[in-house]
C-alpha cells in the first residue's frame, strides 16, 4: 500500500509578528500565504521549509507593515487557502471593499448573489483564514453595530479607526 505524505505538513513555514493591535501568527506555504492568525501561536516546526513558503512571509509581513503605517490599501499576497465554494466566494468578496469603508452582512451577501444569506455570509467570514488581508473586519451588522469578528471586537474597532484616520 502507497501511502502519500501530506504535502502541507512539510512544507508550510510560520512566523510571528508584533504590530499595532498586537501579535499576528503568518503561516505560508510554497503556494502562498495559508493564515494569519491572531496571536502568537506556536507551530510545530517543519523539518523541510521552502524558500518560496518564506518569501511569502516576508512579503506578508512587509504588506502588513505598510497597511498599519497607512501606506498600503490593498494587499497583493499570493493565497494559498481553500474552503466551500461559498466561503471562498465570500472571502473574495471582501477584497470588493473600499479601504475605509464599510458594507453590511446583507449587502456582502448580494455581492455573492445570495441575498438571503446574510446569516451565512457572517459564519463563512468568521472562518477568513487570512484576515486582514481579505477585510472581512469592513463587513459590519446592518444596524451599524459591528456584528462579530474572530480577533475579537475591539482589534476590529482599532482596524476601522486606522483605516478611517488615514483616508480623512
Amino acid at each position: 500500500m502507497k501511502v502519500t505524505p501530506k504535502l502541507n505538513s512539510d512544507l508550510t513555514a510560520s512566523r510571528i509578528i508584533t504590530t499595532p493591535i498586537g501579535k499576528l501568527t503568518l503561516v505560508a506555504s510554497a503556494k502562498g500565504l495559508q493564515q494569519v492568525i491572531f496571536g502568537a501561536k506556536k507551530l510545530r516546526s517543519a523539518r523541510t521549509v521552502s524558500s518560496k513558503a518564506n518569501g511569502y512571509l516576508i512579503q506578508t509581513e512587509r504588506q502588513l507593515r505598510e497597511y498599519f503605517a497607512g501606506k498600503r490599501k490593498k494587499f497583493s499576497i499570493k493565497l494559498d487557502i481553500s474552503g466551500t465554494e461559498f466561503q471562498e466566494s465570500v472571502w473574495f468578496a471582501l477584497n470588493k471593499i473600499a479601504y475605509g469603508e464599510t458594507i453590511s452582512y446583507a449587502q456582502q451577501a448580494r455581492l455573492v448573489r445570495k441575498p438571503k444569506a446574510f446569516r451565512a455570509v457572517g459564519s463563512a467570514n468568521g472562518k477568513n483564514p487570512v484576515a486582514i488581508v481579505l477585510p472581512c473586519h469592513r463587513v459590519i451588522a446592518s444596524n451599524g453595530t459591528l456584528g462579530g469578528y474572530a480577533g475579537g471586537l475591539a482589534i476590529k474597532r482599532k482596524l476601522l479607526a486606522l483605516e478611517t484616520s488615514k483616508t480623512h
